[in-house]
């Protein structure tokens, strides 16, 4: 092996072991975390699986094509969320006295990793490190809202997605991947005015991502990514505080994640400007309400049996449009810049305060710097704008919340991509 090649290798591991420790924070409709690359949401993630980083194959495995030899990416996202809670005419009086919320967003940490190597002059093998779904909230342990959460609750996935992409010829490529997805859950809520539940479990999932990317002329590029859907298994335990509760022990349940579909363009138009759009369409309708389940079978209950244990979520599709522009201000200097409009997949009736999300208009700025021909480093913020939120829910016991949240998040990113020197890539067809 190649000093290069073990360098890459020791790169990649890193890359690697930081994202098995992130912390996440739901930061696309509904859990979603789309902060992947830095390079991409400079652009309001505008051009995603398209080649541009080595990040776009979080998107689309086969943009991994675009690499001559080694190449290595570490991205971190760091998100910082805000959202007060305000309860109003309609909360049950009981629940009214107990007053609302200051800021239940947690600023969180999301790393991921990236690894390519042509294996052969038309097929390369690849690697990456994900925290794709995510949730972290905080909130008193007595609020009006209790029956929504207490205290703190969180979702972490680690995803780890091995790929493969065929050169097929300049204009086609193609890629596959496979995906192991480990998740860990902790959610605290409020029964009633006092007693208090714990659901926390962990488990596996699996699935794959597929893509294309069509070099349509040498300043057009088109590329299109899949990423399944996972069945997200959890294993743990549930508590309450109360004795009447009988449900005490081992459950599980499944989280249906949802598969995304991506579509991304880019078109360089002279040799400074480059513009760059995309749209995103993710099948939340199938997350639906996870049922709890003892393990023996049957549901678990509070209540003396007669209320079920669920996580009730219950999403529509949601969707995002996105366009960006890069400017090549010098042959160092790349500065970025994006809109986007994402419409949630949260709607008002099924509203809470764990995900307070509405539509979203997303504005970003970001740049590159190339540090040496084969060291580059990628900077981005992104402000998330959102309207007020209305949440009503019925919460047990004859108990109910109507109040509205505040919430918008601010993002800042950062990545280093190294590209190792090698040969140039030898011609799958031979000239005449």
């Amino acid at each position: 092996m190649t000093r290069h090649s073990v360098r890459a290798l020791l790169l990649a591991g890193s890359a690697i072991g930081l994202s098995f420790i992130s912390t996440v924070d739901a930061n696309a409709g509904g859990l979603g975390v789309r902060e992947q690359s830095a390079a991409f949401q400079g652009m309001s993630f505008a051009g995603i699986g398209t080649s541009g980083a080595l990040s776009a194959m979080y998107w689309n495995p086969a943009t991994q094509t675009a690499y001559r030899g080694w190449a290595v990416e570490v991205d971190a996202a760091g998100i910082f969320p805000y959202s007060s809670h305000t309860p109003g005419a309609g909360t049950s009086a009981p629940l009214l006295a107990l007053g609302g919320a200051g800021n239940s967003g947690q600023a969180a940490l999301v790393p991921a990793g990236y690894g390519t190597y042509q294996l052969m002059p038309n097929i390369w093998l690849g690697l990456s490190t994900n925290a794709p779904n995510g949730l972290g909230v905080s909130f008193p342990g007595t609020w009006a809202g209790r029956g929504m959460g207490i205290n703190d609750s969180e979702l972490k996935t680690y995803n780890i997605s091995p790929s493969v992409a065929i050169k097929i010829n300049e204009m086609l490529s193609i890629g596959i991947g496979f995906q192991a997805q480990y998740a860990t859950a902790d959610l605290n809520r409020g029964i009633g005015l006092a007693s208090t539940s714990n659901l926390s479990g962990n488990g596996w999932g699996y699935g794959f991502t597929l893509g294309a990317t069509l070099r349509l002329t040498p300043t057009t590029e088109v590329g299109i990514g899949y990423r399944s859907r996972i069945d997200q298994s959890i294993e743990g335990t549930f508590t309450a505080s109360a004795a009447t509760f009988p449900t005490n022990g081992a459950v599980y349940t499944t989280l249906r994640l949802p598969d995304i579909v991506t579509v991304g363009l880019r078109q360089q138009i002279d040799p400074r400007w480059t513009v760059l759009a995309s749209f995103e369409w993710t099948n939340w309708s199938r997350i639906g309400t996870s049922q709890v389940y003892q393990a023996n079978g049957a549901p678990a209950t509070i209540a003396l049996g007669t209320i079920p244990v669920v996580v009730a979520l219950n999403y529509s599709d949601g969707w995002m449009v996105a366009l960006g522009a890069e400017y090549k201000w010098s042959p160092a200097l790349t500065l970025r810049t994006g809109v986007a409009f994402e419409r949630s997949p949260v709607t008002d009736a099924v509203r809470t305060a764990l995900v307070p999300d509405t539509d979203r208009i997303w504005l970003s700025a970001g740049l590159s710097y190339m540090l040496t021909p084969q060291w580059n480093v990628d900077l981005a913020y992104t402000h998330i704008f959102m309207r007020e939120a209305s949440i009503n829910q019925a919460l047990g016991g004859g108990l109910t919340y109507v109040g509205t949240a505040n919430p918008h998040v601010d993002i800042v990113s950062a990545a280093l991509r190294y590209q190792f020197a090698p040969e140039p890539a030898r011609r799958i067809l031979p000239t005449k």
